[in-house]
């Protein structure tokens, strides 16, 4: 094979390949920079523009005017950041620092006259949601023998969050509910192992993360007046543990092909401060006459995440390369959360990149992505309660859409 190193470690990922996913996924929590040769730096940002909007279904309990029944578009706009710094202190050992955004949301619901998920009427607000982590890698490498690394390290990652639920949508109990999920931080680990064949620009690597297990501080208000239902307690909530291969080889002279499998395991994943858990039992135990007592969700999410993707590259001279990929994303079932209304994506990225000199880079990439259409619930829908489910159903969200824009930059040193 006659491609370069820089070509193989930047080109053969795009840097948006996984900025709108299924759930809150949104890095895809690459560790490719730390299989690059030598020391290796790299940056990178990227934008995604995101358009989500559906029609309300027409009950009266869920409109007010129903002569209007989109929700209107409630995705916002978000930009992310990633860096990755690898030492190379000898043949076989290495050290690396990555840092990502791995997990969030943006949403938040306009104005409608249906006032579904806008409150027309007190406080003039929609249904808002925010959240955001960051991740700090620490990882240790080590070759036992020649073409196979095994690495690992510990992982800090802080979280914090918002939710406002707004609208006839969440019933008088919910409408004017507030959740801030107050800064927290703590630790866990990743583990891998990858083996390469320079020979034929052949890399693979398997990695593991650990889930992170949090207990938040959650100030919880309905339209500013505190609620205290129950004593108040912390809420527990884990980031979800994962799995991620990745695999590139030529196929001829200046040519490659890759790939990235991604396993989340979002089933796990559920929100629910203490004071909504007390607000929903007793709603769910008058509902039900006292044949189910135990409430529901904030948010959460019933299957875990697949995607795969997989592309290919070309080095059209010393300076510039191309590639074009494919993805897909199984999403995390139907119906979803109002808070998250998609079901998995289809993608299409291209990326380009130019190499003013051997030691360093500059790839840009562009993806469009074609969200699964999804019926929207209100968390009640999967409860073992005969009759729910139609009841529990809200809004039909189709034909949507996003695209992502990214910038990196590398260097050898």
């Amino acid at each position: 094979m006659k491609l370069t190193n820089i070509f193989l470690g930047s080109l053969c990922v795009l840097p948006v390949a996984e900025v709108y996913a299924a759930a809150m996924d949104q890095s895809g929590q690459s560790i490719l920079p730390f299989l690059e040769n030598g020391n290796y730096a790299e940056a990178g940002m990227a934008i995604a523009d995101i358009k989500i909007s559906g029609q309300v279904k027409n009950r009266p309990e869920l409109v007010d005017d129903s002569q209007n029944l989109n929700t209107g578009d409630m995705a916002n706009s978000f930009s992310l950041y990633n860096f990755a710094l690898k030492f190379q202190l000898r043949d076989d050992l290495s050290v690396g620092i990555l840092y990502d955004q791995p997990f969030g949301a943006k949403i938040s619901y306009p104005q409608q006259a249906n006032n579904s998920y806008f409150d027309n009427h007190l406080s003039h607000e929609g249904t808002e949601a925010k959240v955001e982590t960051q991740n700090l890698s620490l990882l240790l490498g080590y070759s036992p023998v020649k073409n196979v690394q095994i690495y690992g390290g510990p992982v800090y990652q802080d979280v914090k969050g918002k939710v406002s639920l707004r609208g006839k949508a969440y019933t008088e109990a919910f409408n004017g509910y507030n959740a801030n999920f107050k800064k927290d931080a703590e630790i866990g680990w990743l583990a891998g192992m990858g083996y390469q064949i320079p020979e034929m620009a052949l890399k693979a690597a398997i990695t593991y993360r650990s889930k992170i297990k949090y207990e938040l501080q959650v100030e919880e208000d309905v339209f500013g007046e505190p609620l205290q239902l129950v004593s108040p307690a912390k809420t527990k909530l884990d980031t979800p543990q994962s799995i991620n291969i990745d695999f590139q080889t030529g196929v001829a002279d200046n040519t490659l092909i890759y790939t990235n499998l991604r396993w989340v395991n979002w089933k796990k994943f559920a929100s629910r401060p203490v004071q909504f858990d007390a607000i929903s039992s007793i709603l769910m135990t008058e509902a039900t006459g006292g044949a189910y007592t135990n409430g529901f969700n904030l948010d959460g999410y019933h299957k875990d995440q697949y995607s795969a993707l997989i592309g290919v590259g070309h080095q059209f001279t010393e300076k510039w390369s191309a590639s074009t990929d494919i993805g897909w994303d199984s999403g995390t079932g139907n119906p979803a959360s109002t808070l998250g209304p998609t079901k998995g994506s289809w993608s299409f990225g291209m990326g380009v990149q130019f190499n003013p000199a051997s030691n360093y880079f500059i790839a840009a990439g562009v993806k469009y992505f074609w969200l699964g259409d999804v019926t929207s619930e209100d968390g009640t829908y999967y409860l073992p309660i005969e009759g729910i489910q139609p009841i529990a159903e809200q809004a039909d969200f189709k034909n949507n859409h996003a695209t992502a824009y990214a910038l990196k930059f590398g260097y050898r040193f």
